[in-house]
């Protein structure tokens, strides 16, 4: 396993390269979010997301969480509502997951229907998803049902011969999860997990853009 240290803040582009070339080849990167290390493989390659599926040891009836570069890319792998678009113009970039339906380039490994994601707030995430230029996989770096990975030092062992290369930006400090919202339950969308941003603000938010709406139909 290849480790590169990184700058948490304003990570080398020559390092995120590096990390982005062995995306590019179906190889699997660890990197840094804002609540932990992930594990991070090209979400649009069935045989680099089985890598991470099988090293996590993670059954494939779960969602397979994966971050944006900004709202345009992901309107390319996913049906947006407009509530949806609301939440993510005012959380992201950050720690909200959303749940939608998927569009047929996502391999059905990550998921049958649908696709989590979210437009992540760690400088080192995002600059990788954006060099990169196609969803990652955004799963924590450890095996399925155990605690998260805050420190690159700290891999579980069956997990360091499936990792190509570290993203290693030291000793993270412990936050919560991102919370996900899933639309795809029913006909309003539902708090699945509540993490860093409360089920109140969410529904808060999108009780705003409800108003602001009816305001605007009352004035035209």
């Amino acid at each position: 396993m290849i480790v590169l240290k990184v700058a948490p803040l304003k990570p080398d582009p020559s390092k995120i390269r590096e990390a982005v070339r062995i995306l590019d080849a179906d190889g699997v990167v660890m990197y840094p979010t804002e609540s932990s290390y992930a594990l991070g493989a090209n979400a649009l390659r069935r045989d680099a997301v089985k890598k991470v599926l099988e090293a996590k040891g993670r059954p494939v009836s779960k969602l397979l969480p994966v971050i944006m570069a900004d709202l345009s890319m992901w309107k390319r792998y996913s049906y947006f509502s407009k509530p949806a678009e609301t939440l993510v113009k005012r959380f992201m970039p950050g720690p909200l997951t959303i749940a939608l339906r998927k569009r047929s380039s996502v391999p059905d490994e990550m998921y049958p229907s649908s696709i989590a994601a979210r437009i992540p707030g760690h400088p080192v995430a995002l600059a990788l998803v954006k060099l990169a230029k196609y969803p990652i996989t955004s799963t924590s770096a450890n095996i399925s049902g155990q605690p998260p990975v805050y420190s690159a030092k700290r891999v579980p062992q069956p997990l360091r011969s499936m990792i190509d290369l570290t993203l290693d930006a030291g000793t993270l400090r412990r936050r919560k999860p991102s919370t996900i919202v899933d639309f795809m339950i029913g006909p309003r969308p539902k708090v699945t997990r509540e993490g860093a941003i409360s089920a109140e603000a969410v529904f808060e938010a999108l009780a705003q853009e409800s108003k602001r709406k009816v305001h605007r139909r009352s004035l035209s």
